[in-house]
């Protein structure tokens, strides 16, 4: 009986925490981690050609140090999610933020390229923990409903990120050189990652906001092996997967390696018009993230317009497979501009995610998922290259054209994985719907 009452009180607690006015510091805050540590993602691949010159090195060299930043991500997505469940996201969120602070600030001071790789294997194994905890931090401070339209703005925090690592980064880089603005924003992480300590650790008790209560001592955990057995046999664990692999990969995997040389080989544009293309992608993106979670919210559901989204994005890529590789000019900004909102559309993954289990694994399924898009990005770009070495010596429309057809079949795997979802409230979200009738 006592246990059963206690049990009661720490929901109420938490819930108290989803109605407490400081949840909008933790959101703001949150997502302005999210937005400065995304711009720091990818900006090494402005200075390249730089860093072969200053430290006489190849480029394979240069696909080494991208490849372990984000071999790092993806090997801990899903032991990120494991201990950010068990241990709870905060901690991990301010030290993954240092860590990345830390790689930025040491890759500016970098005298040989063997600090470089030690300053990138920071920045991935900070940047691996991010999403994940942004993800359960905003499911414990945010009711589910408030959560589904925050996660948009989260994503487009991310799309603004990309943009400061494009032409604002690149304009820094050519009026003070390339370590001072690494160093600049190294300190900045660094300095986010301590505010994040006070806003996340020391704060909450000024505001007589409590942390949401671990479990009852009697109560046990799971063991390790039985979450990765019950996640493995999920259907919505999978569906999550799959969608994630379907859009978000073959957007990051395309705009990430082949964007800018598809543009300058097939359509003839100079380097700074066909990373243009990008631009258009990101702006779909920062479109696609508020604008589907709004929509997914007034309808009351994830499957039925993330479906919609998933169709759209394989329809797009079938397009250039149809037009051989070179679509008309005002088409080709229009399917970039489409899959870009795909990507910011992916939001609903994590939506999915949150109304359909415990929040005690939230993490380890986001991790999961996230999983899904960056084997995707990984795999695209190889694959693609490697079908456009098979015709090199063929026009290079049709080395595209060919190469069109993975992302055409990865997209088919987003429907696949939109078909599986489940639409169904977990016993959390009854859970909060029961205290908040009963507060009323």
């Amino acid at each position: 009986m006592d246990y059963n009452r206690g049990k009661r009180q720490q929901e109420k607690r938490a819930v108290d925490k989803q109605n407490s006015r400081y949840r909008w510091v933790v959101f703001t805050t949150v997502l302005f981690a999210y937005f400065i540590i995304v711009s720091q993602r990818t900006a090494p691949g402005l200075i390249s050609d730089q860093l072969m010159k200053e430290f006489h090195i190849t480029a394979s060299t240069i696909g080494a140090l991208t490849s372990i930043q984000f071999l790092a991500y993806a090997a801990l997505q899903i032991p990120i999610g494991i201990l950010s469940d068990r241990f709870g996201p905060n901690r991990f969120l301010i030290v993954g933020t240092l860590l990345n602070g830390i790689g930025t600030f040491l890759y500016s001071l970098a005298p040989n390229e063997a600090l470089l790789f030690v300053a990138r294997l920071l920045v991935g194994l900070g940047d691996a923990t991010i999403w994940i905890n942004l993800v359960l931090i905003l499911s414990q401070w945010f009711k589910v409903n408030e959560f589904v339209g925050l996660l948009g703005w989260a994503g487009m925090s991310g799309s603004f990120g990309s943009i400061m690592a494009s032409v604002p980064f690149s304009s820094m880089i050519a009026a003070f050189g390339w370590r001072k603005p690494f160093l600049t924003f190294g300190i900045l992480i660094i300095v986010t990652g301590i505010l994040l300590y006070f806003v996340l650790v020391q704060w909450p008790k000024k505001w007589e906001v409590v942390e949401k209560p671990s479990l009852p001592k009697h109560e046990k955990r799971d063991k390790t092996i039985t979450i990765l057995r019950r996640l493995i046999s999920s259907r919505q664990a999978w569906a999550t997967f799959l969608c994630h692999f379907g859009i978000v990969g073959t957007y990051v995997g395309f705009i990430g390696s082949w964007a800018v040389p598809y543009g300058m080989s097939v359509y003839g544009m100079t380097r700074s018009g066909a990373s243009q293309l990008i631009m258009i992608g990101l702006i779909g993106a920062i479109v696609g993230a508020p604008l589907t979670t709004w929509i997914s919210g007034r309808m009351g559901s994830n499957k039925k317009p993330y479906l919609v989204v998933q169709i759209i994005i394989f329809l797009s890529w079938l397009s250039f497979l149809v037009c051989s590789g070179k679509p008309p000019y005002i088409m080709l900004i229009v399917l970039f501009l489409i899959i870009g909102y795909g990507n910011g559309a992916s939001a609903l993954t994590f939506a999915v995610v949150r109304k359909s289990f415990d929040i005690k694994e939230v993490g380890v399924v986001s991790g999961f998922a996230n999983t899904g898009g960056f084997l995707s990005a990984v795999l695209l770009p190889s694959i693609f290259g490697k079908v456009l070495d098979h015709f090199q010596h063929a026009p290079n429309a049709i080395g595209y054209q060919y190469g069109f057809l993975i992302p055409v079949l990865f997209s088919l795997l987003a429907i696949l994985g939109g078909i599986l979802i489940k639409e169904s409230l977990h016993n959390v979200q009854k859970k909060e719907t029961a205290l908040r009738s009963n507060e009323i």
